[in-house]
């Protein structure tokens, strides 16, 4: 197993970046969307597997490389094993810890590899940590998470605008900007705020950041918000949907 790095060899800053944010994203999508297909492939009675992310977005639940060494560094050996022994929100917490550890180390190989100087590796790591890690994603305790949640509650007073609702038995969600109905000019400036204020909500699927211009809808189960693209979910279909629920919580079922 490569890890996509035999076909592919990032050489600069901005390479490397697009590189991880590839990885990441496809790791992101096994611990969250597709995390019923992963924690099937976890078969604790299979040999030790690793989870692989690749920089097309795609993931990989494999046995490690047979070289040694091998040409990437390696993720986390036997992740399986663990996966009846412990909660299932805390196996994914610790899968997702090890995959930012990978993530980290694949970047950096690239870097020692292709003499990226002091000034190089500063800049690569300052742009991946302006990314949340897999476990804030995966766990929802960003810090960016904790900021919107709290802000929330002390700031938010009942003339202030909020996120698209149509009504209690309605799904949670927001509506781009040039889709919603026109308001007052003081209404506009608390609208200004809310969007800067939801500006650092992170998708719980892909963990980018919260923009004006797109469509975001809230699970009511797990409380977490996700892109409509990510989850498949248009804003016409959302104004039927009275109680959402994201693919984790739909997949969600009482295992032993």
């Amino acid at each position: 197993m490569d890890g996509g790095g035999a076909q592919y060899n990032p050489r600069t800053v901005e390479e490397v970046f697009r590189d991880f944010k590839g990885r990441r994203a496809g790791m992101i999508r096994a611990l969250t969307t597709d995390v019923e297909d992963f924690y099937q492939q976890c078969d604790p009675e299979k040999e030790n597997l690793c989870l692989y992310g690749f920089p097309s977005e795609q993931w990989e639940v494999n046995l490690p490389a047979e070289e040694v060494p091998p040409e990437l560094p390696e993720p986390a050996l036997g992740i399986n094993f663990a996966r009846d022994g412990m909660q299932e929100k805390d196996w994914l917490a610790l899968v997702a810890v090890h995959s930012d550890a990978w993530l980290l180390a694949v970047a950096f190989y690239f870097g020692a590899r292709f003499g990226f100087d002091k000034s190089d590796r500063k800049r690569l790591f300052n742009m991946i940590n302006d990314l949340p890690t897999i476990y804030e994603v995966v766990t929802g305790t960003g810090k960016k998470q904790v900021k919107v949640e709290k802000s929330s509650v002390s700031n938010h007073s009942s003339t202030k605008s909020k996120p698209k609702r149509g009504s209690e038995s309605q799904a949670r969600y927001f509506k781009p900007i040039h889709q919603q109905q026109p308001k007052e000019e003081e209404e506009g400036l608390d609208e200004e705020e809310d969007e800067d204020e939801h500006g650092e909500t992170l998708c719980g699927a892909c963990g980018e950041n919260y923009a004006s211009d797109e469509f975001w809808i809230c699970c009511d189960i797990c409380e977490k918000w996700f892109h409509g693209k990510c989850v498949k979910i248009t804003p016409a279909r959302a104004e039927h949907i009275k109680q959402y629920k994201c693919p984790s919580c739909s997949n969600k079922r009482s295992r032993p």
